[in-house]
């Protein structure tokens, strides 16, 4: 049985998830098994003899942090014995070990893995992750982009969809990202309209410190009420970006682990007059999303040498920002295939 592994490593968490067949529902499409997400914080500790840990936070030395985003004017660096690490090299250090611990838990020797990137990564960001990985023997990896994983969540749970456009709203500890998706119309070769924005003005952080300075003298709620509203003018950048109002817009998909609080979602669907959905734990919608499509990839197309995945296709197809079908398509998948997250 195939089975998918989706990482998401953001600034401050880490989330990992599994995703599995189970059987098919009576007249209705496979339903998807999944497993508990893990979160870990998005830290490195190196031991005396360079070994790796992720997640920790020691009380006496130092863990490496804030080397997640690639697009930051300012990159990590650490040095470990005589080797230093860029940014990337220590993102796909995390990815080798969280799969590592992840088999090992599960005891699961074999899993198609999709690692999720923001969207605004250039040829230049995705090329210098990509090296890193390889460099790991990580060449299965695929990457995703990360609102075109929470559409196939969407696509999953809530599909089959009308075509349209939705707009993914990612609130996370350190930024808000937001950008246009389409869904429900078969297999675009860009599924992205127009360009994704991203703002540190808003999130988990930035939040914090507004409450630092006025939680004294305001409710929580409402300051939150008061950061989301204000946040809508990245919203609108990004709807100017393709052209397009809120008018052409379906649906609001809300993801992140700074939107787990009910005042994000119900500010969204009042100031933007949309439907809005988000899942029970918004910030595992990501990850999930990238384990369904592992998972499909991987069910569709076995190899004929001993059961591992050709998984060199899809991961080319992936970077290229892809639909599910147009990588099944790059990959050979059989016309008559089901394919998670249809766009």
């Amino acid at each position: 049985m195939a089975i998918g592994l989706g990482l998401s490593i953001g600034t401050v968490n880490t989330v990992s998830a599994l995703a599995g067949a189970a059987a098919p529902a009576s007249g209705r499409r496979r339903r998807v098994r999944r497993e508990p997400a893990v979160t870990r914080r998005t830290t490195l500790t190196f031991d005396s003899t360079g070994a790796a840990r992720v997640g920790l936070i020691p009380r006496h030395g130092r863990a490496v942090s804030e080397f997640a985003d690639l697009g930051r004017r300012r990159t990590v660096t650490a040095r470990v014995g005589n080797r230093s690490l860029s940014s990337a090299d220590l993102v796909a250090l995390v990815t080798d070990r969280v799969i590592g611990e992840v088999r090992r838990e599960r005891g699961i020797e074999e899993t198609a893995v999709a690692l999720t990137h923001p969207a605004g990564y250039t040829a230049d960001h995705l090329g210098a992750l990509r090296a890193a990985l390889d460099g790991l023997g990580l060449d299965e990896v695929a990457l995703v982009a990360e609102p075109v994983a929470a559409a196939t969540w969407f696509e999953v749970e809530h599909g089959p969809l009308t075509p349209g456009l939705a707009l993914v709203y990612d609130l996370g500890g350190a930024c808000l990202d937001v950008a246009l998706v389409r869904v429900g119309t078969g297999e675009p070769s860009a599924p992205i309209v127009g360009r994704p924005v991203r703002s540190e003005r808003y999130g988990g952080r930035a939040f914090g410190a507004l409450v630092a300075r006025d939680g004294a003298a305001r409710a929580t709620e409402q300051l939150r009420a008061e950061h989301v509203k204000a946040s809508l003018e990245v919203v609108y950048r990004c709807l100017t970006t393709a052209d397009v109002t809120m008018a052409d817009v379906d649906r609001v998909l809300v993801v992140g682990g700074a939107a787990r609080p009910g005042e994000v979602a119900r500010v969204l669907g009042e100031e933007l007059a949309r439907p809005v959905v988000i899942a029970a734990d918004p910030e595992r919608t990501v990850a999930d999303g990238a384990a369904l499509l592992a998972r499909q990839a991987a069910r569709v197309v076995p190899d004929a040498d001993g059961g591992r995945f050709r998984r060199g296709l899809w991961r080319a197809a992936a970077v290229a920002g892809m639909s599910a079908i147009g990588v099944g398509i790059a990959v050979g998948v059989p016309a008559d295939a089901v394919i998670a997250g249809v766009w």
